[in-house]
């Protein structure tokens, strides 16, 4: 039979029927270890019962109504993200590229409105905001962008980690709106930033009239040990974008906004057909309750610094690991070389990993995992890299 889906994706070749907690089950009953989580989307597992649950339960009461009426979950959840993270209103969509959408056109909104007839937003290299045209156009990654020139204007592009670029910007450019990076590089290959390196945005902002724009969709709903990445920093942006595993499986993506930035967009400038819809909000609600009532945030920090420890341990020797970085269970080990071929490696002793930027094996186990289930996926890495590394 030929295949009828385009070939947007190079598949593995396996197929998953069912999964349970941090694990999938292939057509032949085969166990696999997840340890990418669908890419940070199902941070409290597979399969979920209490996610399940309210799954069935919302969708036999209602899925979807409109916008135009008033939505008690999404008001319920709205008020809860503004909660968690200190900000002041949300908009919801469908996914990450849709939050960052969101962010896009409040910044450039905020500009017009402060009288930049053009106003820019400043991007780092090696960052990923999405697919659409305008984040792919704000993503720091020619391969990304390869064929879909001529891209949309309005981004100025500097190093990530690289605080006097934006200095130097801020003192030679009056058409800047925002800025919008990450709190950890993640499809760029889990960079995660000087200590400082926040907070000196967050300053260049306060001093420039400038909006902080945090893109958290990767780091965000505790995956780097705290709910949100910039907690670790004491810190509190203008704009954040969140999705992946806000819903756990379920596609939500939100668009927070705190003081000046919350007023921004009004009846007619933004809006969504799905977004925050009964059945998404719902489900949303209860992952953020599952993650509050069994502390996942430290078990993520605790097992994130537990298997930074155990790989820093088994590669002191191995002179072709570069670097091994994280945050929480957002973690990366950079090679000297391509290393592409892991990620079969790792299928064939039944673990599910990614590689980035060619040469970062990265890791996103779902925020649930134990002690015994970080030490199997540090053991597999280990084994199938040195055998790599040996050839």
């Amino acid at each position: 039979m030929s295949d009828s889906l385009m070939s947007t994706y190079g598949r593995l070749p396996v197929s998953f029927e069912r999964g349970e907690g941090p694990y999938l089950f292939d057509k032949n009953g085969d166990k696999y270890l997840d340890a990418l989580a669908g890419i940070a989307v199902c941070s409290l597992g597979h399969a979920n019962p209490r996610i399940a649950d309210v799954i069935a339960e919302q969708a036999r009461t209602l899925l979807h109504t409109s916008n135009v009426y008033g939505i008690p979950y999404q008001q319920e959840l709205g008020a809860k993200l503004c909660e968690l993270s200190g900000m002041d209103k949300v908009f919801f969509g469908n996914s990450g590229a849709e939050a960052n959408e969101a962010s896009i056109k409040l910044a450039r909104l905020y500009g017009k409105k402060k009288g930049i007839e053009r106003p820019k937003i400043i991007v780092m290299s090696g960052s990923f905001h999405g697919r659409t045209l305008a984040t792919l156009s704000a993503t720091g990654s020619r391969k990304v962008q390869a064929g879909f020139s001529p891209l949309v204007e309005g981004f100025v592009r500097v190093d990530y980690n690289d605080i006097e670029a934006i200095q130097k910007i801020a003192k030679n450019n009056t058409d800047i709106s925002a800025v919008l990076v990450e709190p950890v590089i993640g499809e760029g290959g889990i960079v995660v930033p000087d200590m400082c390196y926040l907070c000196k945005i967050r300053e260049i902002c306060d001093d420039n009239d400038w909006l902080m724009m945090l893109d958290e969709i990767q780091t965000g709903i505790g995956r780097t040990g705290e709910m949100f990445a910039f907690k670790h920093k004491k810190i509190t942006p203008d704009v954040m974008s969140l999705a992946k595993a806000l819903g756990n499986g379920v596609p939500i993506g939100a668009c927070l906004a705190a003081g000046k930035a919350a007023e921004i967009l009004s009846p007619g400038t933004h809006g969504s057909t799905f977004g925050g819809n009964p059945f998404v909000t719902r489900v949303a609600l209860e992952v953020l309750n599952i993650i509050e009532e069994q502390n996942l945030t430290e078990n993520a920090k605790n097992m994130g610094e537990y298997m930074l420890e155990q790989f820093e341990k088994e590669f002191a020797d191995v002179e072709e690991v570069k670097e091994i970085r994280g945050l929480g269970l957002m973690m990366g080990i950079e090679l000297d070389r391509d290393c592409g071929e892991l990620v079969k490696a790792a299928l064939d002793n039944k673990l599910l990993i990614n590689v980035t930027a060619g040469k970062v094996i990265r890791l996103l186990p779902p925020i649930i995992i134990n002690q015994e289930q970080a030490d199997e996926i540090v053991r597999i890495v280990v084994k199938i890299t040195k055998e790599f590394l040996s050839t």
